[in-house]
């Protein structure tokens, strides 16, 4: 399903992260930092009846102040609203309706997004109380909760949740069933699309070269079987077949001009490529080759982990690297490497988009990585590889806890996830987890696919 996501905005000291923070901490979501141009945003991904959602921080809304970071949050709470499903508009019960919130609400009005009033700090009963004021805004539906001690969050879930349309895919698409074997010999059914397309979201920073590699790729000797534009707040579709090869590929590089809004870039770059890993399948993550891995792309890249995408990196720009030697690339490599650890099994493909160079080699590299996230691992190969390498290094013992593994399993899951069945499942500490994760990535391929571990009590 394609992604869904919530806006948290209001005026400054409301504690709107602190509901970011609850939101995310009671479902046990990632938080990811992403340095924006004022003040790191955070972005994060929540769930909630089994239902997932995109969940944006904002900072503080200061109308009319001609304060230069002012002013700059102010543009990205403009974007943040344009590009959200739901905006939650946060008061504060203990300082009332302020100017600032009036201002806040004639804005939201002018949306066309739906808009749920919520009003924090309201702990007892007389802020109860004194939180029905806040009707006079004039807001359906308004909440009352206190962040910080999270009672009437789960309110606020439902409502969201409740708006999140339900997948339509399994009606659309061909299904197929595949049966595996769980630790007590119980068969599992799990169903999955027959001979899906690879949705390949090109995902990058601004100027990194998402565009040049687009028309590169789809250009005059392109076999174009439609181009899909989707509404002004989604990604352009380009449905590819040539070739023996079809794929459709996600572009967040086409950054439409929105009449009322004075965009930033980079920001709004960012939204662009969270709505797009919501949809892809894989992610190819630009980079130029002149600035190198920056702190934005590692945290781009991490989300995508996050979300379970499979990941190729394209060095882009390459061509205009100067005093490149025989080692240039692989010494590249290994430094870029350093910094995504400890994921670092991911393809690295060094292009040119403007010169078409080893762009069709990316896409292999693409498909490869789109494969490797699909494989399934028949129960009995896996324990009988896996077994044997627990026994030469079996987990340490802890606290006096002789820790033994003595089944594994892949989860019925879309993404390649495995359960390791522990007499101490809680004994087993990162180090550990990373050995197993190792060995299955030695034996199986599962390059560029994050891989998920999971100990359970056998």
């Amino acid at each position: 399903m394609p992604g869904f996501t919530v806006a948290i905005v209001g005026r400054p000291n409301v504690g709107k992260s602190t509901l970011f923070n609850r939101l995310l901490e009671q479902r046990k979501a990632i938080v990811d930092d992403f340095s924006g141009v004022t003040r790191d945003r955070q972005y994060g991904i929540s769930d909630w009846n089994g239902k997932f959602f995109n969940v944006i921080d904002t900072g503080g809304f200061v109308s009319r102040s001609e304060d230069i970071f002012e002013k700059e949050i102010r543009k990205q709470v403009h974007i943040a609203i344009d590009e959200a499903d739901i905006i939650l508009f946060i008061t504060d019960v203990t300082a009332g309706i302020t100017d600032l919130d009036d201002d806040m609400a004639q804005l939201l009005r002018r949306s066309n997004k739906p808009v749920f009033l919520v009003v924090n700090k309201v702990d007892n009963a007389e802020r109860q109380l004194d939180a029905t004021e806040f009707y006079v805004l004039g807001f359906d539906p308004t909440f009352f909760l206190s962040s910080i001690s999270g009672s009437g969050t789960g309110e606020v879930l439902d409502a969201i949740t409740e708006l999140i349309p339900e997948s339509t895919q399994d009606a659309e698409v061909e299904m197929i069933e595949e049966e595996i074997e769980d630790e007590d010999g119980n068969v599992i059914i799990m169903k999955r699309e027959k001979d899906p397309i690879p949705k390949i979201a090109i995902i990058g920073q601004p100027n990194a070269g998402k565009s040049t590699l687009l028309n590169a790729l789809t250009g005059k000797e392109r076999a174009i079987v439609s181009d899909i534009a989707g509404t002004t707040r989604d990604p352009i579709h380009t449905h590819y077949n040539q070739f023996g090869k079809e794929f459709i590929l996600i572009d967040t590089a086409g950054l439409r001009k929105k009449k009322a809004v004075q965009e930033d870039l980079e920001f709004y770059s960012v939204i662009r490529a969270i709505k797009a890993m919501d949809e892809a399948d894989v992610c190819m993550l630009l980079i130029d080759a002149a600035k190198g891995m920056t702190a934005q792309d590692v945290n781009i890249l991490s989300l995508a982990e996050r979300k379970g995408k499979a990941i190729v990196i394209l060095v882009n720009k390459w061509d205009v690297v100067e005093g490149k030697e025989t080692n240039t690339a692989r010494d590249y490599e290994k430094n870029l490497k350093e910094r995504i650890a400890p994921f670092t099994d991911i393809p690295v493909v060094f292009t040119s988009a403007a010169e078409k160079t080893r762009i069709f080699q990316a896409i292999e590299k693409a498909l490869e990585v789109f494969e490797n996230r699909l494989r399934r691992i028949t129960t009995s190969h896996l324990n009988e590889v896996m077994l044997k390498e627990i026994e030469r290094f079996t987990p340490p013992v802890v606290r006096g806890h002789s820790v033994r593994i003595k089944f594994v399993m892949q989860i019925p899951t879309h993404t390649p996830a495995f359960a390791f069945y522990s007499n101490h499942p809680d004994e087993i500490k990162t180090p550990y987890r990373n050995f197993l994760e190792n060995k299955l990535r030695s034996h199986f391929n599962f390059s560029g696919v994050p891989i998920k571990i999971f100990f359970r009590k056998k």
